[in-house]
């Protein structure tokens, strides 16, 4: 390779929480030359970047997009072909739902040297910071993590909603193979997918529980079922960033509440 050339770093920042960022993340932050940066990155971890670091903000939100997936590459190609070490910053993982691996190979084709750093992911995250294990002995031995960001009828198909690729989403396979269900981008869709989901066969009562903000200061946590969580989530008026939990292991969030409140009534 062209020593003259420089790297790039895609980099999972985690969930929200800066604190939950690893150890080898947080140093690729401090050895960049410039970081683009996605709309879920705490501006906190920004802090721990050089003073002469070039900082270029590239968020993507539901319907509006400051810089195209296109223009990100032609920037990251710009500044590591000129030998700068650049850190791609996502939030999450960069390869969970993250089009890290898009990135990966485009700067393949241009023969420019890359690396993954991996991020805590929002389903570990989230799921952790709302007390829901996404496994649990007895109840659940399997998850999956599911976009649903995009949720139209795809012609000739019976399974119902389509991904943002356009790609079918099996519910129908979802619903009786899976034991717990993490559910990034669905909240626009909620009521469409519980409905899915009930139709494929997962039971009514199922719990659900959807998650705003996960693991930051102004996280939101709803629970309810596959029947009423949309009413219940329209009613708070829950929004984006959320991710959306269904399974058994919903339950456990309440055990351990109750032994909460328990616990916090007798100390009183």
């Amino acid at each position: 390779m062209n020593r003259t050339l420089g790297k790039v770093s895609i980099v999972g920042a985690g969930p929200g929480d800066p604190e939950l960022i690893t150890v080898k993340a947080l140093r690729r932050i401090e050895q960049a030359d410039v970081i683009l940066y996605d709309r879920l990155v705490s501006e906190e971890l920004l802090q721990y970047a050089r003073p002469d670091a070039r900082r270029i903000y590239c968020g993507k939100s539901p319907g509006l997009h400051h810089m195209s997936q296109q223009a990100i590459h032609r920037t990251l190609l710009q500044y590591a072909s000129a030998g700068q070490h650049v850190v791609r910053l996502k939030g999450g993982d960069p390869l969970v739902f993250g089009r890290g691996g898009e990135e990966a190979l485009f700067l393949q084709e241009w023969g420019i040297d890359y690396e993954f750093v991996p991020g805590v992911t929002a389903a570990i995250g989230a799921a952790a910071s709302a007390d829901i294990p996404l496994t649990h002995r007895g109840i659940a031995t399997s998850f999956a993590c599911v976009t649903a960001s995009r949720a139209q009828p795809e012609s000739g198909s019976d399974t119902g909603m389509i991904d943002a690729a356009g790609n079918a989403v099996r519910w129908d396979l979802l619903a009786q193979s899976v034991d717990t269900l993490a559910i990034y981008m669905g909240v626009s869709q909620l009521q469409q997918i519980c409905s899915e989901l009930v139709r494929y066969g997962r039971p009514s009562a199922t719990p659900v529980a959807v998650i705003e903000n996960g693991t930051t200061s102004v996280q939101r946590v709803l629970t309810g079922t596959l029947e009423d969580i949309a009413r219940i989530a329209g009613a708070a008026q829950l929004g984006n960033p959320a991710l959306i939990i269904v399974g058994e292991v919903v339950r456990i969030r309440e055990q351990l509440q109750q032994i909460q409140q328990q616990a916090r009534t007798m100390i009183g």
